[in-house]
């Protein structure tokens, strides 16, 4: 199958094109590139150098993919963009390169949904089957899980986590992590509950989301310390590879759990 590339496209010769791979009009592809088979670029596409795309992605007019990091301290190191497979990119995304504070690469995974002016910071590591909302941002060293929607012009701080199933309305600022199957919402963010319609789309059964829902109650509707609490619930419920995912995702944690409403006013008034 081969490439069909327009004539006003400018591709560096050291850059590497899979089969059938669509370049439309006026698209720049810089060095060290690698572009898989069956990539769709429209016209404007910027893929600036160091960046990897596997197979059967599909990139809107006017983005830009491997540019150099926003960071001050970058000095030009040859750190890379990693794409994986099926990922959707619509018009003026941005992603960026890593640094060698980080982990010298920005990953991005299979199967997601970058809408429009959506940005992805340095050495950020996206995993699978999210969708990200016009203009929503992550800043640098931001990890995402799968299966997370963030909401249009949600922001994420550097270093803070979103756990899989997660849901992040419109506007919320996040300045800590957002534990796997809940909501958060607002300026700053504050978890509002279970995304119930998520995991009921994603197939979890009736018996799964109880017990997340138990598990939710125990750990974030009760005073204290969520890291003090979580020795607290039965061994019958955390032994569950389900309710498992959420306890590792708070041990892990370095930035903190984001918290409750409650929690919140509580921490005010002492």
């Amino acid at each position: 199958m081969s490439s069909l590339i327009h004539p006003t496209a400018i591709i560096d010769r050291g850059a590497e094109l899979g089969e059938g791979v669509s370049i439309g009009p006026y698209s720049v592809i810089g060095p060290h590139v690698k572009i898989g088979d069956r990539c769709v670029l429209h016209s404007h596409v910027c893929i600036e150098s160091h960046t990897e795309l596997g197979p059967e992605n599909e990139i809107f007019q006017f983005a830009s993919l491997g540019a150099k990091p926003q960071d001050l301290k970058f000095r030009d190191e040859p750190s890379k963009l990693i794409v994986g497979a099926r990922n959707m990119i619509r018009e003026c995304v941005t992603l960026h390169r890593g640094t060698e504070h980080g982990h010298m690469r920005t990953v991005i995974g299979d199967g997601n949904l970058l809408m429009a002016n959506s940005h992805v910071g340095h050495d950020c590591e996206i995993g699978n089957n999210n969708v990200f909302a016009n203009s929503a941002g992550l800043a640098g060293h931001v990890k995402i899980q799968n299966n997370v929607i963030l909401g249009g012009m949600a922001g994420i701080h550097q270093f803070c986590r979103i756990g899989s199933y997660a849901f992040l309305s419109a506007g919320a600022m996040v300045g800590h992590d957002v534990p796997p199957y809940c909501i958060a919402q607002g300026d700053r963010c504050f978890l509002r509950g279970l995304n119930l319609i998520g995991l009921q789309r994603a197939g979890f059964t009736t018996e799964q989301i109880a017990d997340i829902k138990k598990t939710y109650r125990l750990l974030f509707l009760r005073g204290g310390h969520i890291r003090g609490k979580v020795p607290e619930l039965p061994a019958e419920l955390a032994d569950k590879p389900h309710i498992k995912t959420m306890l590792d995702f708070i041990a892990a944690t370095e930035r903190g759990i984001i918290s409750t409403p409650r929690d919140r006013h509580a921490s005010d008034s002492e």
